[in-house]
């Protein structure tokens, strides 16, 4: 019943979704960053091209196949706790079909089940790592997982589950037992090649194997945050140097972060993460290669 009446929701607000961004209600309490629109998120001038919805959720366009990371597009995580900038999309105007959906790993913000409600009909396959299956929901569309260094291919697509480092389960409890159920992806299409890094820690050794594999990526999709208290942080998150240096590891053309200014994580200052990246890029001389987006906005990384 919960799941058809946010469908029901989603339906009757489709044609008035894509222009009412800046109603949304978020936390009054912590300032926000109010995100452009985008109506049309496709790009006909694009081989490859990236739209930051919010937090790990990422619109890929490669060429006339869509890709989208980690989708959280509801305004709470597990309705506990409050976004505090709206999605940069709405779900009513991603496209009407997805090929692959990437989930990094189990937690709420990450597996989100009311955003699955929203786009269920959208979604022709979804992808979680080893374990993940039994945390997903009977919905319309197939899943499966993908255990390290793992492939699934259909029409071109290829995608590879690579290894992180962070946490698995749910629920906290079944941390103890789910120790593989969290993954990082490559996808490739037509010689092109994106990383996504969902959430994790800075690990060399993983980011190393991932480069002697795919040494020819053009973008990284790296989180940056939560950053503090760090002796806690470190072993589960990336911080904006760390997220630099996996970038070297990488090889990656072009690094977008994601994963900040979306929840409440630790003791960050709202901007902090995004500053302190770009302050971090200018200093290691690698600005170009960064790409900094505003929730909701669209970059074209390889043009036609």
């Amino acid at each position: 019943m919960v799941r058809a009446l946010a469908l029901a929701s989603s339906l009757a607000g489709a044609a008035c979704a894509c222009t009412r961004l800046s109603n949304r209600v978020v936390d009054p309490a912590h300032p926000y960053f109010e995100p452009p629109a985008h109506d049309t998120p496709r790009s006909d001038d694009a081989l490859l091209s990236v739209l930051w919805i919010g937090h790990a959720t990422v619109l890929v366009q490669m060429g006339d196949k869509w890709i989208l990371t980690d989708p959280f597009l509801v305004d709470t995580m597990g309705e506990i706790q409050r976004r505090v900038s709206p999605p940069g999309l709405e779900a009513a105007c991603l496209p009407e079909k997805i090929d692959a959906v990437l989930v990094s790993h189990l937690h709420p913000d990450h597996l989100s089940y009311a955003s699955l409600d929203l786009i269920e009909h959208k979604v022709k396959r979804l992808f979680v790592p080893r374990g993940g299956l039994a945390y997903v929901p009977d919905l319309a569309f197939d899943a499966r997982e993908l255990p390290a260094w793992t492939s699934f291919e259909e029409g071109g697509l290829r995608v590879t589950a690579v290894p992180v480092q962070h946490v698995g389960g749910r629920y906290g409890i079944d941390a103890a037992w789910m120790t593989h159920s969290f993954t990082g992806y490559v996808v490739e299409y037509r010689g092109l090649s994106v990383f996504f890094g969902g959430d994790t820690a800075y690990d060399a050794p993983d980011f190393r194997r991932a480069r002697e594999r795919f040494p020819h990526l053009d973008l990284a999709l790296l989180p940056i945050a939560p950053i503090r208290p760090r002796d806690h942080m470190r072993t589960l998150h990336m911080d904006p140097d760390e997220a630099l240096d996996a970038l070297g590891v990488l090889g990656a053309r072009t690094m977008v972060p994601i994963h900040f200014d979306t929840l409440v994580a630790g003791k960050d200052s709202p901007g902090e993460a995004r500053e302190t990246l770009r302050a971090r890029a200018r200093d290691r001389g690698v600005a170009d290669h960064v790409d900094v987006l505003r929730i909701g906005e669209r970059r074209v990384i390889v043009p036609m």
